[in-house]
Protein backbone atom coordinates (compact mmCIF):
# COMPACT_ATOMS: atom_id res chain seq x y z
CA UNK A 1 0.00 0.00 0.00
CA UNK A 2 1.50 3.30 -0.77
CA UNK A 3 1.39 6.24 1.62
CA UNK A 4 -0.87 9.13 0.35
CA UNK A 5 0.68 12.26 -1.64
CA UNK A 6 0.92 15.02 0.13
CA UNK A 7 -1.76 17.09 1.41
CA UNK A 8 -4.87 15.04 0.72
CA UNK A 9 -7.13 17.98 0.97
CA UNK A 10 -4.68 20.85 -0.61
CA UNK A 11 -7.00 23.15 -2.76
CA UNK A 12 -10.19 21.58 -1.10
CA UNK A 13 -11.10 25.50 1.18
CA UNK A 14 -12.33 26.91 -1.75
CA UNK A 15 -14.88 23.95 -1.90
CA UNK A 16 -18.30 24.93 -1.52
CA UNK A 17 -20.95 22.81 -3.02
CA UNK A 18 -21.27 19.23 -2.74
CA UNK A 19 -20.72 18.99 -6.87
CA UNK A 20 -17.21 20.88 -6.24
CA UNK A 21 -16.15 18.13 -3.38
CA UNK A 22 -17.69 15.39 -5.70
CA UNK A 23 -15.03 16.41 -8.48
CA UNK A 24 -12.31 17.42 -5.76
CA UNK A 25 -13.14 13.34 -4.83
CA UNK A 26 -13.24 11.75 -8.41
CA UNK A 27 -9.95 13.68 -8.62
CA UNK A 28 -8.58 12.39 -5.46
CA UNK A 29 -9.36 8.84 -6.54
CA UNK A 30 -7.43 8.72 -9.66
CA UNK A 31 -4.72 10.38 -7.91
CA UNK A 32 -4.14 8.20 -4.97
CA UNK A 33 -4.90 5.20 -7.20
CA UNK A 34 -8.34 3.50 -5.63
CA UNK A 35 -9.67 0.26 -6.32
CA UNK A 36 -13.45 0.35 -6.95
CA UNK A 37 -15.58 -2.11 -7.85
CA UNK A 38 -17.26 -3.78 -4.09
CA UNK A 39 -19.75 -0.68 -4.29
CA UNK A 40 -19.81 0.74 -7.63
CA UNK A 41 -17.67 0.02 -11.07
CA UNK A 42 -16.43 3.88 -11.06
CA UNK A 43 -14.74 6.46 -9.21
CA UNK A 44 -17.51 8.43 -9.68
CA UNK A 45 -20.44 6.35 -8.40
CA UNK A 46 -18.64 5.42 -5.00
CA UNK A 47 -17.34 9.28 -4.33
CA UNK A 48 -20.85 10.16 -4.53
CA UNK A 49 -22.40 7.30 -2.45
CA UNK A 50 -20.33 8.22 0.06
CA UNK A 51 -20.34 11.66 0.10
CA UNK A 52 -24.56 11.53 0.23
CA UNK A 53 -24.04 9.06 2.95
CA UNK A 54 -21.77 11.32 4.84
CA UNK A 55 -23.91 13.99 4.86
CA UNK A 56 -27.21 11.98 5.84
CA UNK A 57 -28.89 12.58 2.27
CA UNK A 58 -30.69 10.59 0.37
CA UNK A 59 -29.26 8.20 -2.08
CA UNK A 60 -31.93 8.81 -4.53
CA UNK A 61 -31.53 12.19 -4.57
CA UNK A 62 -32.01 14.10 -8.08
CA UNK A 63 -29.11 16.31 -10.01
CA UNK A 64 -30.23 19.59 -7.94
CA UNK A 65 -28.16 18.22 -5.03
CA UNK A 66 -24.66 18.97 -6.14
CA UNK A 67 -25.80 22.92 -6.31
CA UNK A 68 -26.31 22.35 -2.17
CA UNK A 69 -24.25 24.80 -0.32
CA UNK A 70 -22.13 22.86 2.65
CA UNK A 71 -21.80 24.14 5.91
CA UNK A 72 -18.48 23.65 7.72
CA UNK A 73 -19.27 20.88 9.48
CA UNK A 74 -21.13 19.17 6.56
CA UNK A 75 -17.67 19.43 5.13
CA UNK A 76 -15.61 18.45 8.34
CA UNK A 77 -17.83 14.98 7.62
CA UNK A 78 -17.17 14.68 4.23
CA UNK A 79 -13.40 15.36 4.61
CA UNK A 80 -13.38 12.69 7.82
CA UNK A 81 -14.67 9.85 5.53
CA UNK A 82 -12.73 10.56 2.73
CA UNK A 83 -9.57 10.68 5.17
CA UNK A 84 -10.17 7.03 6.01
CA UNK A 85 -11.28 5.56 2.33
CA UNK A 86 -7.72 7.00 1.28
CA UNK A 87 -5.40 6.64 4.12
CA UNK A 88 -6.93 3.43 5.26
CA UNK A 89 -8.27 1.85 1.72
CA UNK A 90 -10.97 1.13 3.67
CA UNK A 91 -13.68 -0.32 1.47
CA UNK A 92 -16.39 2.38 1.13
CA UNK A 93 -19.03 -0.59 2.11
CA UNK A 94 -17.25 -1.13 5.45
CA UNK A 95 -17.10 2.73 6.51
CA UNK A 96 -20.77 2.80 6.04
CA UNK A 97 -21.79 -0.44 7.05
CA UNK A 98 -23.94 -1.54 4.33
CA UNK A 99 -24.40 -2.95 1.08
CA UNK A 100 -26.55 -3.54 -1.61
CA UNK A 101 -28.40 -6.03 -4.25
CA UNK A 102 -30.80 -4.67 -6.56
CA UNK A 103 -33.23 -3.34 -4.08
CA UNK A 104 -31.84 -5.39 -1.11
CA UNK A 105 -30.08 -3.85 1.68
CA UNK A 106 -27.50 -5.48 3.62
CA UNK A 107 -25.25 -4.58 6.80
CA UNK A 108 -21.63 -4.97 6.17
CA UNK A 109 -18.64 -5.42 8.37
CA UNK A 110 -14.85 -6.38 8.31
CA UNK A 111 -16.74 -10.15 8.78
CA UNK A 112 -17.69 -10.67 5.60
CA UNK A 113 -16.97 -10.47 1.96
CA UNK A 114 -18.83 -7.99 0.54
CA UNK A 115 -21.69 -8.83 -1.48
CA UNK A 116 -21.46 -8.71 -5.53
CA UNK A 117 -22.85 -11.82 -7.49
CA UNK A 118 -24.25 -12.65 -10.80
CA UNK A 119 -26.77 -13.99 -8.88
CA UNK A 120 -28.76 -10.98 -8.51
CA UNK A 121 -29.29 -11.52 -12.01
CA UNK A 122 -30.05 -15.38 -11.78
CA UNK A 123 -31.93 -15.65 -9.14
CA UNK A 124 -35.03 -14.49 -10.42
CA UNK A 125 -34.75 -16.79 -13.54
CA UNK A 126 -33.42 -20.05 -11.61
CA UNK A 127 -37.18 -21.87 -12.22
CA UNK A 128 -37.31 -20.91 -15.91
CA UNK A 129 -32.99 -21.82 -16.21
CA UNK A 130 -33.75 -25.24 -14.39
CA UNK A 131 -37.12 -26.11 -15.70
CA UNK A 132 -39.37 -26.67 -12.55
CA UNK A 133 -42.40 -26.95 -12.81
CA UNK A 134 -44.96 -26.92 -9.51
CA UNK A 135 -43.93 -27.69 -6.75
CA UNK A 136 -41.68 -25.19 -6.44
CA UNK A 137 -38.64 -25.65 -4.49
CA UNK A 138 -39.28 -27.10 -1.21
CA UNK A 139 -35.92 -26.63 0.17
CA UNK A 140 -32.89 -24.57 -0.82
CA UNK A 141 -29.08 -24.21 0.30
CA UNK A 142 -26.55 -21.58 0.05
CA UNK A 143 -22.84 -22.34 1.16
CA UNK A 144 -20.49 -19.60 1.73
CA UNK A 145 -23.49 -17.62 2.38
CA UNK A 146 -20.96 -14.92 4.20
CA UNK A 147 -23.54 -12.01 4.79
CA UNK A 148 -26.37 -14.13 3.99
CA UNK A 149 -27.00 -12.20 1.33
CA UNK A 150 -28.03 -14.65 -1.76
CA UNK A 151 -30.27 -17.00 1.04
CA UNK A 152 -31.87 -14.43 1.75
CA UNK A 153 -32.38 -13.42 -1.83
CA UNK A 154 -33.39 -16.85 -2.26
CA UNK A 155 -36.33 -16.66 0.31
CA UNK A 156 -37.12 -13.77 -1.27
CA UNK A 157 -38.05 -15.63 -4.72
CA UNK A 158 -38.90 -18.83 -3.27
CA UNK A 159 -41.56 -17.69 -0.50
CA UNK A 160 -42.46 -20.98 0.63
CA UNK A 161 -38.55 -22.78 0.62
CA UNK A 162 -36.58 -23.02 3.84
CA UNK A 163 -33.29 -22.54 3.48
CA UNK A 164 -30.31 -23.52 4.96
CA UNK A 165 -27.77 -20.71 5.03
CA UNK A 166 -23.82 -22.22 5.81
CA UNK A 167 -20.72 -21.06 5.85
CA UNK A 168 -17.50 -22.26 7.98
CA UNK A 169 -17.25 -18.61 9.80
CA UNK A 170 -18.65 -17.85 12.99
CA UNK A 171 -18.19 -13.80 12.46
CA UNK A 172 -19.88 -14.16 9.06
CA UNK A 173 -22.95 -16.18 10.69
CA UNK A 174 -22.77 -13.30 13.37
CA UNK A 175 -23.55 -10.89 10.07
CA UNK A 176 -25.84 -13.12 8.05
CA UNK A 177 -27.96 -13.71 12.22
CA UNK A 178 -28.07 -9.28 11.56
CA UNK A 179 -29.83 -9.48 7.88
CA UNK A 180 -31.63 -12.75 8.46
CA UNK A 181 -33.71 -10.59 11.17
CA UNK A 182 -33.54 -7.44 9.57
CA UNK A 183 -35.64 -8.84 6.37
CA UNK A 184 -37.76 -10.50 8.74
CA UNK A 185 -36.78 -14.71 7.62
CA UNK A 186 -35.60 -15.76 10.50
CA UNK A 187 -38.33 -18.75 10.46
CA UNK A 188 -37.12 -19.25 7.26
CA UNK A 189 -33.95 -18.89 7.11
CA UNK A 190 -31.34 -21.33 9.44
CA UNK A 191 -27.55 -20.25 9.77
CA UNK A 192 -25.59 -23.35 9.91
CA UNK A 193 -21.29 -23.42 10.80
CA UNK A 194 -20.08 -25.94 8.84
CA UNK A 195 -17.20 -26.85 6.29
CA UNK A 196 -19.43 -27.58 3.68
CA UNK A 197 -21.80 -29.67 4.02
CA UNK A 198 -19.69 -31.47 7.25
CA UNK A 199 -21.78 -30.53 10.01
CA UNK A 200 -25.10 -29.78 8.38
CA UNK A 201 -27.82 -32.40 9.41
CA UNK A 202 -29.18 -34.74 6.71
CA UNK A 203 -31.18 -33.32 4.11
CA UNK A 204 -32.01 -33.26 0.75
CA UNK A 205 -31.98 -29.81 -1.13
CA UNK A 206 -34.05 -29.18 -4.75
CA UNK A 207 -31.54 -25.86 -5.13
CA UNK A 208 -27.98 -25.66 -3.98
CA UNK A 209 -26.49 -22.53 -4.64
CA UNK A 210 -22.33 -21.11 -3.82
CA UNK A 211 -20.71 -17.90 -4.60
CA UNK A 212 -17.51 -19.98 -3.22
CA UNK A 213 -13.55 -18.54 -2.66
CA UNK A 214 -12.86 -19.12 -5.89
CA UNK A 215 -9.60 -17.00 -6.26
CA UNK A 216 -6.16 -18.87 -7.02
CA UNK A 217 -3.92 -17.83 -3.56
CA UNK A 218 -1.53 -15.99 -5.39
CA UNK A 219 -4.26 -13.84 -7.17
CA UNK A 220 -5.07 -13.27 -4.04
CA UNK A 221 -1.76 -11.92 -2.49
CA UNK A 222 -1.94 -9.51 -5.44
CA UNK A 223 -5.31 -7.58 -5.32
CA UNK A 224 -5.47 -3.74 -4.24
CA UNK A 225 -5.56 -3.31 -0.38
CA UNK A 226 -9.33 -2.52 -0.56
CA UNK A 227 -10.16 -5.84 -1.65
CA UNK A 228 -7.23 -7.25 0.94
CA UNK A 229 -9.24 -5.81 3.66
CA UNK A 230 -12.11 -8.98 2.84
CA UNK A 231 -11.68 -12.07 4.74
CA UNK A 232 -9.11 -14.02 3.01
CA UNK A 233 -11.27 -16.89 4.03
CA UNK A 234 -13.99 -15.82 1.84
CA UNK A 235 -11.79 -15.48 -1.00
CA UNK A 236 -8.38 -17.71 -1.15
CA UNK A 237 -9.37 -20.79 -3.45
CA UNK A 238 -6.40 -22.49 -2.68
CA UNK A 239 -3.35 -23.04 -5.15
CA UNK A 240 -5.88 -23.01 -8.13
CA UNK A 241 -8.91 -21.83 -6.44
CA UNK A 242 -11.21 -25.21 -6.86
CA UNK A 243 -10.22 -26.19 -3.70
CA UNK A 244 -13.86 -25.50 -1.97
CA UNK A 245 -15.30 -25.92 -5.32
CA UNK A 246 -13.99 -29.92 -5.62
CA UNK A 247 -15.55 -30.03 -1.83
CA UNK A 248 -18.76 -29.09 -3.18
CA UNK A 249 -18.92 -31.18 -6.14
CA UNK A 250 -18.34 -34.03 -3.89
CA UNK A 251 -20.55 -33.78 -1.23
CA UNK A 252 -23.34 -32.47 -3.19
CA UNK A 253 -24.19 -35.30 -5.35
CA UNK A 254 -25.94 -36.88 -1.71
CA UNK A 255 -27.49 -33.86 -0.38
CA UNK A 256 -29.54 -32.88 -3.82
CA UNK A 257 -33.27 -34.28 -4.27
CA UNK A 258 -33.37 -36.21 -7.91
CA UNK A 259 -34.24 -33.43 -10.08
CA UNK A 260 -32.33 -30.93 -8.01
CA UNK A 261 -28.83 -28.86 -9.15
CA UNK A 262 -25.72 -27.17 -8.42
CA UNK A 263 -25.32 -23.87 -9.19
CA UNK A 264 -22.00 -21.73 -8.12
CA UNK A 265 -20.22 -19.30 -9.14
CA UNK A 266 -16.56 -19.25 -10.26
CA UNK A 267 -15.37 -16.17 -11.58
CA UNK A 268 -12.52 -16.53 -13.71
CA UNK A 269 -11.77 -20.30 -13.32
CA UNK A 270 -14.23 -21.22 -16.59
CA UNK A 271 -11.20 -22.57 -18.35
CA UNK A 272 -10.22 -24.66 -15.45
CA UNK A 273 -13.88 -25.70 -14.42
CA UNK A 274 -13.99 -27.20 -18.05
CA UNK A 275 -10.73 -28.78 -18.27
CA UNK A 276 -11.16 -30.95 -15.04
CA UNK A 277 -15.09 -31.17 -14.92
CA UNK A 278 -15.83 -31.88 -18.21
CA UNK A 279 -17.42 -35.26 -18.07
CA UNK A 280 -19.54 -34.02 -15.31
CA UNK A 281 -21.38 -31.60 -18.33
CA UNK A 282 -21.73 -28.30 -16.54
CA UNK A 283 -24.25 -25.98 -18.00
CA UNK A 284 -23.37 -22.30 -18.28
CA UNK A 285 -26.10 -19.54 -17.34
CA UNK A 286 -26.08 -16.16 -19.13
CA UNK A 287 -25.37 -13.61 -18.22
CA UNK A 288 -25.93 -10.18 -18.98
CA UNK A 289 -22.49 -9.07 -19.43
CA UNK A 290 -21.42 -12.13 -21.53
CA UNK A 291 -19.35 -13.30 -18.45
CA UNK A 292 -21.66 -16.34 -18.10
CA UNK A 293 -19.40 -17.53 -15.03
CA UNK A 294 -22.18 -19.56 -13.02
CA UNK A 295 -22.44 -22.97 -14.00
CA UNK A 296 -25.55 -25.60 -13.08
CA UNK A 297 -24.73 -29.09 -12.36
CA UNK A 298 -27.96 -31.50 -12.58
CA UNK A 299 -28.16 -33.62 -9.17
CA UNK A 300 -27.57 -36.85 -12.22
CA UNK A 301 -24.18 -35.59 -12.69
CA UNK A 302 -23.02 -35.76 -9.31
CA UNK A 303 -23.93 -39.36 -8.46
CA UNK A 304 -20.67 -40.51 -6.62
CA UNK A 305 -19.26 -42.91 -9.19
CA UNK A 306 -19.48 -40.24 -11.66
CA UNK A 307 -18.01 -37.46 -9.29
CA UNK A 308 -15.02 -39.76 -8.64
CA UNK A 309 -14.18 -40.39 -11.99
CA UNK A 310 -14.62 -36.66 -13.63
CA UNK A 311 -10.67 -36.82 -13.76
CA UNK A 312 -10.39 -39.91 -15.74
Amino acid sequence: MRAPSGDLFAGAGALGSLGAWLAFAERLYEREGLAVGQVAAHPHDEALYLLLRALGLPLDSDSSVLDRRLTASDQARIRAILRKRVVGRVPAAYLTREAFLGEHRFYVDERVIIPRSYFLELIPRLRRLLGLKAPAPARVADVCTGSGCLAILLAHAFPRAEVDAIDISKGALEVARINIRAHRLGHRIRPLLSDGFDSVPPARYDIILSNPPYEPSARVDALPPEFRREPRLALDGGADGLAVIRKLLEQSGERLSPRGALLIEVGGLRPAMKREFARLRPEWLPTQDGSDCVCMIRADRLLPQRVRSYRA
